[in-house]
C-alpha cells in the first residue's frame, strides 16, 4: 500500500502544468467533460441515449478522460486505470462483482502465467537460442524487420496474440540490444506481426471467435478453421509490406541518454570452448561472438599458437582459450553463452552451487592486503570465497592470464560468488565499493528442454481452448471427447 501510496504521489507531482501546452491541454480535457455532461442533459428522454441515464453518461466520461489521460498526461497507465474503476465503483456505477471482474479475466491470467514460462526459458538460455536461430544476426534494420515479422506473424495465426506478443518481448528486447537497434524501431512491428497473424485464421484472436460465436448465435453458418484466410492473408502480407516501406519514416529511434559504450570501464576476461561444446567446429560469427555490444575479441591461445588478430571466419576448437575485452554487460552475456567457461578452474572449487551464485564488481582498496600481489599469489578465492572472472584498470587491456595479473589500489573485479559475498564486503577494508550485477545468475542450460516442453504444453493447450470453439467442436458430444479432455473441462 505504501508503494502504492508514493507512486500515486510522484504522479500527480507530474501532473502539475509546467508549459502553455498543458494548461491548454487540461482546459481541453475540462471542456470536454463539461459538453458531455451538458449532451447527457440536453438529450430527450425518449431517445435511445436518454435512456443511458447519469451512470451510462458517467461511464462514457470517464472512458474518454482515461483516453486522454493516457494521451496526454505523463501519469503511469495503471494509475490512469486503476483511477478510473475506482471512480465507477465509488459512484456506484459498477459493483463489486463487476469491479474485480478484470482480475480474474483469462487472457489476463494466460499471460501473467506465459511471464513465468518466459522467466524459466530466459534463467535455461531459451531464449537466447530462439534469438539466434529464429532471428538471426540480420545486417541491418530492413532485414530484422523481415525476420522479426514474419515468424511472429506466422505463429500467431494459430496463437493468441497476447501470449505470442508476450513471450517476444524480452526475446525482441535482447535481440536489439545485441544487433544496437533502436527498441523502438521492432516493438511496434512485433505488436502489429501478431494481429497480422491473428486475422489469418478462426482461432488467431479472440475477436474472430467472439464474432463466429455471433454468426451462430443469428443463424448464420460458422467460419471455418480457414474460413477468413483468403481475406485476411493479403491483408496480413500487405501490412508487413507497408511496414518495411515505411518503417524508417514512421518508427521513431530513441536512445538512452547514456550509451553501453560509454562506460568506461572495460574488463579483460579469459573463457575457454568446453569440451563437447557445441561452437566447435562453428566460426567466431556463428557463434555469436561477434554481435555482443561493447565487446572485442583480442586473442585465441590455441596450445602454443596465438591469434593475435581473430577474423569473423576463425573456426574455432575445443580447449581454445578466448581473451576478451568489454564492458561489464557484455561479460554478463559472455558468462551465459553454452560452451564456453571460465578459464580458470577455480570457478569449480566454490562452495555454492553456480545456480545460486552471481556476478558482483569490487574495487580493490589501497588497504587490501594483495596489492602487489598476483591473483594466484594471493589465493583470492580461499581468502574471499570468490573467484575473479575479468580485471578492469582504467581502460587498460591487461596481457597475461587473469591468475597471473598483479592487483593494484583502484582495480576493478569482476567476481562470481554467493550474494552474501556484498554483505559480508561492504564494510571491509579490503574493497572501497562492492555491488552486485542484477540478472547475472549463470544459466541452467541442461534444464532448457524441461522449459521448452511446459511451453509446448502451453502452446498445446490454448490451441486445444480454441479449437473448442470452432462449430465442429461444439456440436461433438461430450463422451466423444478425449478422456483427458473430459476431465479438464469438468
Amino acid at each position: 500500500m505504501q508503494t502504492f501510496m508514493q507512486t500515486w504521489l510522484r504522479s500527480t507531482a507530474r501532473l502539475h502544468p509546467r508549459t502553455k501546452q498543458h494548461w491548454v491541454l487540461l482546459g481541453l480535457l475540462g471542456l470536454g467533460l463539461s459538453l458531455m455532461v451538458a449532451l447527457g442533459q440536453a438529450v430527450p428522454a425518449d431517445s435511445p441515449l436518454g435512456t443511458l441515464g447519469w451512470q451510462g453518461w458517467f461511464a462514457v466520461a470517464v472512458t474518454i478522460a482515461a483516453l486522454l489521460a493516457n494521451a496526454l498526461t505523463p501519469l503511469p497507465a495503471e494509475i490512469v486505470f486503476l483511477g478510473s474503476l475506482a471512480a465507477l465503483y465509488v459512484t456506484g456505477v459498477l459493483d463489486e462483482k463487476s469491479t474485480l471482474a478484470g482480475f480474474g479475466n483469462a487472457g489476463m491470467i494466460t499471460v501473467g502465467v506465459l511471464y513465468i514460462v518466459v522467466s524459466g526459458l530466459e534463467q535455461t538460455g531459451g531464449l537466447a537460442w530462439i534469438s539466434q536461430r529464429v532471428l538471426g544476426f540480420p545486417k541491418g534494420d530492413h532485414e530484422a524487420l523481415l525476420r522479426l515479422m514474419a515468424p511472429v506473424a506466422a505463429i500467431s495465426a494459430f496463437l493468441n496474440n497476447t501470449p505470442v506478443v508476450a513471450m517476444f518481448i524480452p526475446v525482441v528486447d535482447d535481440w536489439c540490444r545485441k544487433l544496437r537497434i533502436s527498441p523502438s524501431k521492432l516493438m511496434i512491428p512485433l505488436s502489429y506481426a501478431a494481429l497480422f497473424g491473428g486475422v489469418c485464421t478462426l482461432i488467431g484472436t479472440s475477436t474472430n471467435l467472439v464474432v463466429n460465436g455471433l454468426l451462430i448465435e443469428t443463424g448464420h453458418p460458422g467460419l471455418g478453421l480457414l474460413g477468413i484466410t483468403g481475406v485476411g492473408l493479403p491483408c496480413a502480407i500487405a501490412g508487413v509490406f507497408y511496414l518495411l516501406a515505411t518503417h524508417r519514416w514512421l518508427l521513431p529511434n530513441r536512445k538512452p541518454a547514456i550509451d553501453e559504450t560509454d562506460d568506461p570501464r572495460q574488463y579483460t576476461s579469459e573463457m575457454v570452448v568446453a569440451d563437447n561444446s557445441p561452437l566447435a567446429g562453428k566460426t567466431v560469427e556463428q557463434a555469436g561472438l561477434r554481435h555482443l555490444p561493447g565487446l572485442y575479441l583480442m586473442e585465441i591461445v590455441r596450445g602454443e599458437q596465438v591469434i593475435p588478430a581473430v577474423s569473423p571466419r576463425e573456426i574455432l576448437q575445443e580447449q581454445d582459450q578466448l581473451v576478451f575485452v568489454g564492458m561489464v554487460n557484455s561479460m554478463v552475456d559472455l558468462h551465459r553463452i553454452r560452451g564456453l567457461q571460465p578459464a580458470t578452474d577455480q570457478v569449480f572449487k566454490l562452495d555454492a552451487p553456480r545456480s545460486e551464485r552471481a556476478l558482483i564488481e569490487a574495487v580493490v582498496s589501497n588497504t587490501c592486503p594483495l596489492i602487489g600481489k598476483t591473483i594466484r599469489e594471493g589465493q583470492f578465492r580461499t581468502q574471499y570465497d570468490a573467484v575473479v572472472l575479468a580485471v578492469g584498470r582504467n581502460g587498460e587491456r591487461l596481457e597475461g592470464k587473469i591468475g597471473d595479473i598483479r592487483l593494484r589500489a583502484g582495480d576493478t573485479l569482476l567476481l562470481e560468488a554467493h550474494p552474501e559475498f556484498v554483505q559480508r564486503q561492504r564494510s571491509s577494508r579490503d574493497f572501497y565499493l562492492v555491488s552486485d550485477i542484477p540478472g547475472s545468475t549463470p544459466l541452467n542450460h541442461e534444464k532448457a528442454p524441461i522449459a521448452f516442453v511446459i511451453l509446448g504444453i502451453m502452446v498445446l493447450l490454448a490451441s486445444l481452448v480454441a479449437l473448442l470453439e470452432l462449430p465442429c467442436c461444439r456440436l461433438l458430444p461430450l463422451q466423444r471427447w478425449p478422456w483427458w479432455w473430459r476431465d479438464a473441462v469438468g
